[in-house]
């Protein structure tokens, strides 16, 4: 099965600058794939280079098995930061009206709007205009409008940028039933943690340059230091290989750094064995996605995208 998006080694210059530097990576189909990267990084150029709204100066793109062509429109849904609805038209004509313009049948489109926007908790504002509903609503009608179609490839930009929790929740868990479904959901987000949440594997772009991709859990574990934190009672700082103790603010958990001599396994082995200890929990010290994100765009780190796989490992003791 061919990849939902392949990009490779796509380069875009306005003058001088680089706006996207020689960028390469894949979306497999199937999963949720988030774009990260400061503002003005380049994130937005590729996209318009994958929607064939802008080319590129160099490289290749491949979406959904193919260059992209007319016929690709139909299977993909947009959702731009630039949001654009027709203010004065009734919510479910509006809806069946896009729907249309993406080959349904207009009553069928219409039919697939009035039970989208129940289930977006607007099935009150189906004869409503666009005109009467607050941003957070009229995002969610954009949204709606975006997957009106049941398209196979979904990208979608900030999606849940000025939503209250409840209807980020209500977007989330659509998005998390399209994939399910089958769909294919490319992000471009800077909630961190909603793509540790969501995302299966991520895209960091950084100057026009790729600086992170991979599964979310790998990335992270590249930055990992030489610790492990643990919940339950004893005197930490007497284990044998560390070198520091710090509880977190509520003093539940404590990040135990180790030396360069001593690994999470071992201290593990000494927890199991001493019965001066009580553990309740034992775990890597894995940094957030947002400690991560502020270290490369503040460029105090560069790694390298071909990294190995790493997999998470948690204990739990009985």
């Amino acid at each position: 099965m061919t990849n939902a998006i392949e990009v490779y080694g796509i380069t875009k210059r306005y003058g001088q600058k680089a706006a996207v530097d020689e960028v390469t990576f894949e979306v497999k189909r199937g999963e949720i794939f988030s774009m990260l990267g400061p503002n003005g990084a380049g994130k937005t150029t590729t996209i318009r280079m994958i929607l064939d709204i802008i080319k590129p100066d160099s490289g290749k793109i491949s979406v959904l098995g193919a260059p992209f062509s007319e016929a690709t429109k139909a299977r993909l849904g947009y959702l731009p930061e630039e949001r654009g609805l027709y203010k004065n038209v009734a919510l479910v004509e509006m809806l069946g009206y896009f729907g249309a313009l993406k080959g349904m049948n207009r009553r069928a489109a219409e039919q697939r709007a009035a039970k989208l926007l129940d289930e977006l908790d607007l099935g009150a504002y189906k004869k409503g205009k666009v005109r009467e509903l607050s941003r957070g609503m009229s995002q969610k009608v954009q949204f709606a409008a975006t997957i009106i179609h049941q398209p196979e490839l979904l990208i979608i930009d900030e999606p849940f940028a000025g939503l209250d929790p409840v209807n980020t929740e209500i977007i989330k868990n659509m998005i998390f039933r399209l994939r399910s479904e089958g769909a294919t959901v490319v992000m471009s987000i800077h909630e961190m943690h909603q793509v540790e949440e969501m995302a299966d594997r991520l895209l960091m772009i950084h100057q026009g340059r790729r600086v992170l991709y991979g599964e979310v859990d790998e990335v992270r574990h590249r930055y990992a230091e030489n610790a492990v934190i643990v919940s339950g009672q004893g005197d930490w700082a007497a284990l044998r290989g560390v070198i520091g103790v710090q509880p977190d603010e509520n003093g539940r958990n404590i990040t135990l750094r180790l030396d360069d001599q001593t690994t999470p396994d071992q201290i593990m082995a000494m927890l199991a064995n001493d019965p001066n200890y009580s553990i309740r929990s034992f775990a890597l010290a894995v940094p957030r996605l947002n400690d991560i994100f502020i270290r490369v765009a503040g460029g105090e780190a560069k790694i390298a995208a071909s990294a190995p796989n790493v997999a998470e490992v948690r204990h739990e003791p009985a």
